[in-house]
């Protein structure tokens, strides 16, 4: 899950990967009917498996992606183990660099990561 500061009510769920890096990874959004998603604790969850990757937001999923949904010629890579990132990141090439509307400090409050696998 992505949110940046311009869109406080749309949640990305983007896949990046070897051809699939940055502004080229394969995503889509929820946006919220009203609020923004700070305004409230959600739970964002992916469901993970071999063959297919499933986003979702307070339990409506809003995105799928599987190998025959890849650009041609693009290999599948999400087949093995990866690791979890949460970060509050500023700048860069998306969202773009900070300017005057920008507010600062800025926080991520996270109640709980709950991670569950496959023996």
């Amino acid at each position: 899950m992505e949110n940046i500061g311009r869109e406080p009510d749309v949640a990305h769920g983007t896949a990046h990967g070897p051809a699939i890096r940055g502004a080229n990874g394969i995503g889509s959004s929820s946006v919220l009917p009203s609020g923004a998603y700070a305004d409230d604790f959600h739970v964002f969850a992916v469901e993970w498996e071999p063959l297919d990757i499933r986003w979702y937001v307070d339990g409506k999923m809003y995105h799928e992606l599987t190998p025959g949904a890849l650009p041609r010629g693009t290999q599948w890579v999400f087949d093995h183990p990866f690791f979890l990132i949460l970060n509050v990141a500023v700048g860069g090439q998306w969202p773009g660099d900070p300017n005057a509307s920008t507010t600062f400090p800025q926080q991520m409050v996270v109640d709980y990561v709950r991670v569950y696998g496959q023996p």
